[in-house]
Protein backbone atom coordinates (compact mmCIF):
# COMPACT_ATOMS: atom_id res chain seq x y z
CA UNK A 1 0.00 0.00 0.00
CA UNK A 2 1.32 3.42 -0.95
CA UNK A 3 1.63 6.09 1.71
CA UNK A 4 -0.96 8.22 -0.11
CA UNK A 5 -3.43 5.30 -0.05
CA UNK A 6 -2.78 4.78 3.64
CA UNK A 7 -3.39 8.46 4.38
CA UNK A 8 -6.72 8.31 2.56
CA UNK A 9 -7.77 5.27 4.62
CA UNK A 10 -6.89 6.70 8.06
CA UNK A 11 -10.08 8.76 8.56
CA UNK A 12 -12.30 5.72 7.98
CA UNK A 13 -10.15 3.61 10.29
CA UNK A 14 -10.40 6.17 13.08
CA UNK A 15 -14.10 6.87 12.58
CA UNK A 16 -15.29 3.73 14.32
CA UNK A 17 -13.60 4.87 17.55
CA UNK A 18 -15.27 8.30 17.67
CA UNK A 19 -18.34 8.35 19.92
CA UNK A 20 -20.38 10.59 17.62
CA UNK A 21 -19.48 8.67 14.46
CA UNK A 22 -17.65 9.88 11.38
CA UNK A 23 -18.50 10.44 7.74
CA UNK A 24 -15.70 10.70 5.17
CA UNK A 25 -16.09 13.34 2.49
CA UNK A 26 -13.93 13.67 -0.59
CA UNK A 27 -13.29 12.71 -4.19
CA UNK A 28 -9.53 12.16 -4.16
CA UNK A 29 -8.24 9.53 -6.54
CA UNK A 30 -11.37 8.74 -8.54
CA UNK A 31 -9.94 10.02 -11.85
CA UNK A 32 -13.00 11.91 -13.00
CA UNK A 33 -12.84 15.12 -15.00
CA UNK A 34 -15.60 17.63 -14.41
CA UNK A 35 -16.17 20.84 -12.53
CA UNK A 36 -15.65 20.72 -8.80
CA UNK A 37 -19.33 21.49 -8.28
CA UNK A 38 -20.39 18.58 -10.52
CA UNK A 39 -17.98 16.20 -8.78
CA UNK A 40 -19.22 17.28 -5.36
CA UNK A 41 -22.80 16.61 -6.44
CA UNK A 42 -21.85 13.26 -8.01
CA UNK A 43 -20.04 12.07 -4.89
CA UNK A 44 -22.72 13.56 -2.61
CA UNK A 45 -20.38 15.94 -0.83
CA UNK A 46 -22.05 19.16 -1.90
CA UNK A 47 -23.83 21.44 0.57
CA UNK A 48 -27.28 19.77 0.35
CA UNK A 49 -25.87 16.27 0.88
CA UNK A 50 -23.63 17.40 3.75
CA UNK A 51 -26.65 19.03 5.40
CA UNK A 52 -28.65 15.80 5.08
CA UNK A 53 -25.70 13.74 6.39
CA UNK A 54 -25.54 15.99 9.46
CA UNK A 55 -29.31 15.79 10.01
CA UNK A 56 -29.21 12.00 9.59
CA UNK A 57 -26.48 11.75 12.21
CA UNK A 58 -28.59 13.87 14.55
CA UNK A 59 -31.62 11.64 13.93
CA UNK A 60 -29.60 8.50 14.62
CA UNK A 61 -28.42 10.04 17.87
CA UNK A 62 -32.04 10.72 18.83
CA UNK A 63 -31.71 14.50 18.66
CA UNK A 64 -34.01 15.01 15.66
CA UNK A 65 -37.13 13.26 14.37
CA UNK A 66 -36.61 11.14 11.24
CA UNK A 67 -39.51 13.00 9.64
CA UNK A 68 -37.40 16.18 9.70
CA UNK A 69 -34.66 14.40 7.75
CA UNK A 70 -37.18 13.19 5.18
CA UNK A 71 -38.52 16.74 4.84
CA UNK A 72 -34.98 18.10 4.33
CA UNK A 73 -34.29 15.45 1.66
CA UNK A 74 -37.41 16.54 -0.23
CA UNK A 75 -36.75 20.25 0.26
CA UNK A 76 -33.14 20.00 -0.94
CA UNK A 77 -34.08 17.89 -3.95
CA UNK A 78 -31.93 14.90 -3.05
CA UNK A 79 -32.78 11.62 -4.77
CA UNK A 80 -32.64 8.90 -2.10
CA UNK A 81 -32.77 6.23 -4.85
CA UNK A 82 -29.62 7.52 -6.58
CA UNK A 83 -27.03 4.81 -7.22
CA UNK A 84 -23.91 4.79 -5.09
CA UNK A 85 -21.33 6.81 -7.07
CA UNK A 86 -18.64 4.31 -6.14
CA UNK A 87 -20.64 1.44 -7.63
CA UNK A 88 -20.20 2.52 -11.26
Amino acid sequence: MLVSDWLKAVPDLLGRWLPAGYVSLGTEGFGRSDTREALRALFEIDAPNIAVAALTAMARAGDLPAADVAAAIALLGIDPEKLDPLAF
